[in-house]
């Protein structure tokens, strides 16, 4: 039996699924450590943020984390992923987003915001509930980096994250907790794209009250801001090296492909149920617009003005009133607007449809200041 398929056969059943193999000793050895568990390192071949928070969650729900722990080591192209508690609208710029090509993708477990690319290395820690310790996996990725480079200043800190030079975040964290299991996922900024990832990360909605859970902005650098020479493949295999010694693990790190179906059955569904809007934004926490809209045209010079107040659960409009100058637009035509909202989700394209039938009802300078106030409450999302 290979590498890789015992490391799979080890996830998917326990020692007990691989004795009709030749290789069983061979199999159970090859991650054990003390204590009578046992330890696994696997390296995503995905770069898809969807892909790759599926297999937490595969691994979560199918691997018995009572007799095995499981490091994951992955990363993605250009993403932003929010808490599971978070409002998209007051964490990152939609629209920004949207025009670059960046997914947005909500993960299950809570925290902050985080923008993730190809520079930015996450690691997910899986154990039984009674040895979750985040302390300690945040001290294999210290340890691992001040092994790697002696003259690195990093320490973690009481909120979890990981400092570089005493003032500068490289690593923030996030967990969920089950019944019986856990796991603890954490950044490691090694060359993420700054500019990119403050632009991201700039929130962008208006006038949006929530008790959703809020980021705590932070100075951010790389790694490799501070050591250029700092090569990609040492991390890992320093990151692999520290988590064996650390929890007593002989574990020796094995690609996996998170779109493998017939390696881990059902994980393809699992990405798709996090791409869906009900989960990404119909998840978010009830909260409200109130915002003044700057209404301009070209039919005249005189600059105008409308409040608008939106009541959103579960990501559809449930109420909607919009106070727009009668002498801008006819009272009925705005409350008609305000009204074709209502029930449709809090989304630029909804926003849109919902407006296309009521523009065709209209003409001229009408037509022109419907389609001004359509814009304008759509740039809100």
């Amino acid at each position: 039996m290979s590498h890789v398929n015992r490391t799979l056969c080890l996830l998917r059943g326990g020692v007990g699924a691989c004795r009709t193999s030749s290789s069983l000793s061979a199999a159970s050895e090859q991650g054990g450590g003390g204590g009578g568990g046992s330890g696994l390192i696997l390296r995503s071949r995905s770069t898809d943020v969807y892909q790759n928070l599926a297999l937490e969650d595969w691994i979560d729900a199918n691997v018995d984390l009572q007799r095995r722990s499981v490091l994951l080591l992955w990363r993605n192209r250009a993403a932003v992923v929010i808490g599971r508690h978070q409002n998209p609208w007051t964490e990152c710029d939609l629209q920004m987003m949207r025009r670059a090509g960046i997914p947005l993708a909500r993960r299950r477990s809570g925290g902050g915001t985080v923008f993730h690319d190809l520079g930015n290395l996450n690691l997910t820690f899986f154990t039984s509930k009674k040895n979750y310790d985040r302390q300690r996996n945040l001290r294999v990725v210290t340890d691992a980096l001040k092994r790697l480079r002696p003259g690195l200043d990093v320490q973690a800190t009481d909120r979890l994250d990981i400092l570089l030079d005493g003032q500068y975040k490289i690593s923030g964290t996030a967990s969920r907790l089950a019944r019986s299991s856990a796991y603890h996922h954490c950044t490691l900024l090694y060359s993420s794209d700054r500019a990119l990832l403050s632009a991201a990360l700039r929130p962008a909605g208006r006038g949006v009250q929530s008790n959703a859970t809020p980021s705590v902005p932070s100075p951010i650098t790389n790694l490799r801001d501070r050591d250029p020479t700092l090569d990609w493949e040492d991390v890992l295999d320093a990151l692999g090296d520290q988590y064996n010694s650390e929890f007593a693990f002989s574990a020796t790190p094995t690609l996996v492909d998170p779109g493998d179906e017939s390696a881990f059955p059902g994980v393809s569904r699992m990405a798709a149920e996090l791409q869906r809007w009900d989960w990404t934004f119909g998840k978010t926490p009830k909260f409200s617009v109130q915002t003044t809209l700057d209404l301009t045209d070209d039919w005249s010079s005189r600059r105008s003005s409308a409040h608008l107040h939106m009541e959103v659960k579960n990501g559809i409009i449930e109420r909607c009133d919009l106070d727009v100058p009668g002498d801008w637009l006819p009272a009925a035509l705005s409350r008609e607007f305000g009204s074709v909202l209502v029930g449709g989700r809090f989304c630029p394209n909804q926003v849109a449809a919902a407006a296309a039938e009521l523009l065709q009802t209209q003409s001229g300078e009408m037509q022109t200041r419907l389609k001004r106030l359509h814009e304008s409450v759509a740039a809100l999302m």
